[in-house]
């Protein structure tokens, strides 16, 4: 089994880790000219941005050739209150142009780590009403079976992701970040980046918004104007030195 994941604080490569397989981080292989993948299942793990899949992973998405008996897709996300929207219907979408369909869609409330709205001390503390440990073990065996499952998105999700998800997609402004005095120019912002947007502590135009540099920054020194609070996020079950592997493409 092989899965692709894309992930900026963990959440999505925890998963990953938990069903298990063979790894693969889709901003190390984004740039291959050979997007054709075979294995007897094959899975694509993402967060849930803006309603809407990282642009990353819809890039892949449309370049890859999967061939497999067993496909799944597996979307994390952070609000309770439809924060998914119809995002896993977007994905069977972008599969279908592609000439592909997806045997298995679901979805997983984890912490979500958009400063912009969301308190992160809040969202920790919530953890344990979101039963994640419960619903990943559903799903592992769901996958362990192969069983055949689409997730079904109610007429608001639809809405609020046609609303929303298509001004995700279609990539909106740069978050305007912010680098205080406790920067050390260690280096990690760019490396955690999966889109190569950050140099010398600079920031480009191509930004995914999966707030890794600020989330993953050791000092803490990057932050947004809108932010709710200076508290971080990093899945406990992943490390620095692996978000690092998975999404640094100035190797």
């Amino acid at each position: 089994m092989t899965i692709f994941y894309f992930t900026g604080t963990g959440n999505s490569l925890a998963v990953a880790k938990s069903i298990g397989g063979n790894l693969v981080s889709i901003p190390q292989i984004i740039d291959e000219p050979d997007q054709h993948y075979k294995d007897d299942a094959i899975g694509v793990i993402f967060p849930t941005y803006g309603l809407a899949m990282p642009k990353m992973v819809r890039k892949f998405l449309s370049r890859a050739k999967f061939e497999t008996n067993y496909l799944f897709g597996v979307a994390t996300y952070g609000n309770a209150r439809g924060g998914h929207g119809a995002v896993m219907d977007n994905l069977q979408a972008h599969a279908g142009k592609n000439g592909y369909r997806f045997n298995y869609t679901n979805h997983i409330l984890m912490v979500d780590n958009f400063v912009n709205i969301f308190e992160i001390g809040a969202e920790i503390a919530k953890i344990p009403s979101k039963k994640i440990e419960e619903k990943l073990k559903s799903i592992k065996g769901d996958i362990e079976r192969r069983k055949d499952f689409e997730v079904k998105s109610g007429l608001g999700g639809r809405i609020l992701t046609g609303i929303i998800g298509s001004k995700s997609e279609e990539g909106g402004s740069t978050p305007k970040f912010i680098v205080n005095d406790k920067c050390n120019k260690c280096g990690v912002c760019a490396k955690a980046c999966p889109a190569k947007n950050i140099v010398d502590v600079k920031f480009g135009n191509k930004c995914e918004k999966c707030y890794a540099c600020l989330h993953n920054c050791p000092q803490n020194a990057i932050h947004l104007k809108s932010q709710k609070s200076d508290a971080r996020w990093r899945h406990p079950d992943v490390s620095l030195n692996e978000i690092i592997e998975a999404n640094n493409r100035a190797k």
